[in-house]
C-alpha cells in the first residue's frame, strides 16, 4: 500500500505501548491516522506518542486498564474530545499464562479472560455507537493461531483467543448493517516481549524458545511490523468487503493443521 491510506482517520489502539501495538501505532500514524494509545505502561506509552508527534503526526497517550469500564469510557471520551471522531479500534492488548488447567490458578484464569476477552467487550460497546453514528468503521481484535488450534500448557490463553474468534464473528453479524467491519488477526509466534516472557514462564532460555518457535514453513518467527501490516489492511478501505474473518499471519505455522 502506498500513500496515506488512513488519512483523516482516528485509531484507538489498546496495548499500544509495546510489541505489535507499538508497531501498529507507528505504521498507522505514517499512513495518516491520528493515534490514541491506551496502555498501563505509562513510560513506554508516552514514548510511542512522543515518537509519533516528533515525526509530525498526531498522537495521544492515556493510561488505561482495559479491564475497567471506567477507564475504557475515559479513553474513548478523551479520544472524542481531542480528535472529534473514532474510525478504527484495534483491541490489541493481551497476556499469556503458560499453564495447563491443573496448573492454573483461578486468579490467572480470570486475569487472562479479563484482559484478552472482556476488554474487547468493554471497548467495543463504547465505540460501536460512535461508529454507527458516523456511518461505519473498522474494529480489529487480536486473536492468535492458538485461537484456532490448541497448544500445550496454555489452557486459559487458548480459551480466551478462541473466544475472540467467535466474538469477532458474532459482532460482524450484528453490526454489518451499520457498515462496521469486525475482524481478528491470528498471529503466530512474533518476536515481542510477550514471547520472551513465555520462555521465562516455561523456564527455558529465550534463544532456545525462539529457535523452537521458528519451526514453521517460513523458518522464523514473525516481526511486529509484519503483524501491523495485517492490521493496516483490515483498518483500510483495501478490506472494504472483509468482515467476520480470522486472518492468520503465522509463517505457515497452521498450514499443516486440519
Amino acid at each position: 500500500m502506498s500513500g496515506h491510506v488512513l488519512a483523516g482517520k482516528v485509531a484507538l489502539i489498546t496495548g499500544g505501548a509495546s510489541g505489535i501495538g507499538r508497531a501498529t501505532a507507528l505504521l498507522f500514524a505514517r499512513e495518516g491516522a491520528s493515534i490514541v494509545i491506551a496502555d498501563l505502561n505509562e513510560g513506554a506509552g508516552r514514548a510511542v506518542a512522543e515518537e509519533i508527534i516528533a515525526n509530525g503526526d498526531q498522537a495521544l497517550f492515556e493510561r488505561t486498564d482495559v479491564t475497567n469500564a471506567f477507564d475504557c469510557r475515559h479513553v474513548v471520551q478523551r479520544t472524542l474530545a481531542k480528535f472529534r471522531g473514532l474510525h478504527i479500534l484495534f483491541n490489541n492488548v493481551g497476556i499469556i499464562r503458560r499453564a495447563s488447567v491443573l496448573e492454573l490458578t483461578e486468579e490467572d484464569w480470570d486475569r487472562v479472560m479479563a484482559v484478552n476477552v472482556k476488554s474487547i467487550f468493554l471497548m467495543s460497546r463504547l465505540v460501536l455507537p460512535i461508529m454507527a453514528q458516523a456511518g461505519g468503521g473498522s474494529i480489529i481484535n487480536m486473536s492468535s493461531g492458538w485461537g484456532l488450534a490448541g497448544g500445550p500448557r496454555a489452557a486459559a490463553y487458548c480459551a480466551s483467543k478462541g473466544a475472540v474468534v467467535l466474538l469477532t464473528k458474532a459482532m460482524a453479524v450484528d453490526h454489518g448493517p451499520q457498515n462496521i467491519r469486525v475482524n481478528c488477526i491470528c498471529p503466530g509466534d512474533t518476536d515481542t516481549g510477550m514471547l520472551r516472557d513465555e520462555a521465562q514462564q516455561l523456564g527455558e532460555s529465550a534463544d532456545r524458545f525462539l529457535a523452537e518457535s521458528a519451526r514453521r514453513p517460513l523458518g522464523r518467527v514473525g516481526r511486529p511490523d509484519e503483524i501491523a501490516q495485517a492490521a493496516l489492511y483490515l483498518a483500510s478501505d483495501a478490506s472494504s468487503f472483509v468482515t467476520g474473518t480470522a486472518l492468520v499471519v503465522d509463517g505457515g505455522g497452521l498450514a499443516g493443521s486440519a
